[in-house]
């Protein structure tokens, strides 16, 4: 069976080196002996795009993967810093992709700060450097993209007929402090990022592009959201009940939108649970294979797509055709 995963990360050393003193880079630090020594492999593992890679995928079978950048990334720089390193991130990616273009494709990093810059640059990683699109990673500048500033970015990936992947950022300093506070520090940070809060903020930043009208706006953009959906296809009932009574100007219901604009992704969850809820709500058609490498490990995502409790034709629709669909492979 052919497998292709969509969510699967590099960092480039300009990013790292321009990142290496924001927020997320001190909660790593802050997170312990054990996630630093298991850090240091994943970190490695970020920086290849070659042998590595390549024999990690072959050990477990992964046919293909799309590369984006990790988080952080540029979204936290100011535009003088993002504008370069983006475009120096892409051309990167575009040689890697070179190299071995029957093995990796790229999904470009977007100079978000300055959204008409992005555009320009979203243009670029897809007509000339043939890209499949873009993604984002969380806010900007405490800025959801539902945000009409970032409007141009939208208006350029629908033109081109590519998907925006939302991925997870950094919750903003006083919900960390809110929500995940007054516990030990290791407990505070991995339940507000990788155990819980970027998940639920990133369910909530796809519910904020619906409720503030953009795919009214552009209705053909589609997003992609990892992690089997961010929690948001086991909410979505009773969003949808909820938001409706409240919101008269969407010119469709809440989940329906969701349905129809949004790809979710297996990333870091390899679960029957949520894969069957999924199933539920959006249907195999809106349901694609990834990993999330190097964070989580192929072995682990081959042998939950295996083993799934669906059928044959579906698993071959989530391990790889509904990528090839969306992303024209």
């Amino acid at each position: 069976m052919r497998t292709i995963a969509i969510e699967e990360h590099f960092r480039t050393p300009g990013i790292k080196a321009a990142t290496s003193s924001g927020e997320w880079a001190n909660t790593l630090r802050r997170l312990g002996p054990q996630a630093l020594r298991h850090g240091s492999e994943v970190l490695r593992k970020l920086d290849d795009l070659g042998a590595e890679r390549l024999a990690d995928m072959d050990a477990a079978g992964i046919d293909m993967q799309v590369l984006s950048h990790t988080y952080p990334s540029v979204e936290t720089l100011d535009v003088a810093d993002a504008v370069p390193l983006a475009r120096d991130a892409n051309d990167a990616l575009a040689e890697a992709v070179a190299r071995h273009p029957s093995r990796f494709c790229g999904f470009a990093t977007l100079p978000t700060p300055d959204p008409n810059a992005a555009a320009v640059e979203l243009e670029r990683a897809v007509s000339t450097l043939g890209f499949k699109g873009a993604l984002i990673n969380g806010r900007t500048h405490d800025r959801f993209m539902d945000d009409q500033f970032f409007w141009p970015i939208f208006e350029r990936a629908e033109a081109l007929d590519v998907p925006i992947y939302l991925h997870p950022g950094l919750p903003p300093a006083a919900v960390r402090e809110d929500y995940y506070g007054n516990l030990s520090p290791s407990m505070s940070r991995w339940l507000s990022t990788a155990a819980w809060g970027w998940h639920i903020e990133t369910g909530l930043h796809a519910l904020r592009l619906i409720v503030a009208g953009v795919f009214d706006r552009f209705p053909r953009l589609q997003c992609v959201i990892g992690h089997m959906g961010e929690a948001v296809p086991f909410m979505l009932g009773r969003a949808d009940m909820c938001l409706n009574r409240g919101i008269t100007q969407l010119e469709r219901a809440v989940k329906d939108y969701f349905v129809e604009n949004f790809y979710i992704t297996t990333s870091g969850f390899f679960a029957d649970p949520p894969l069957l809820c999924a199933l539920q709500v959006v249907g195999a058609d809106r349901i694609i294979f990834s990993v999330d490498y190097p964070y989580s490990t192929n072995e682990e995502g081959q042998t939950f797509i295996n083993a799934a409790p669906v059928s044959p034709a579906d698993r071959d629709k989530i391990a790889h055709g509904n990528a090839e669909r969306l992303l024209r492979l």
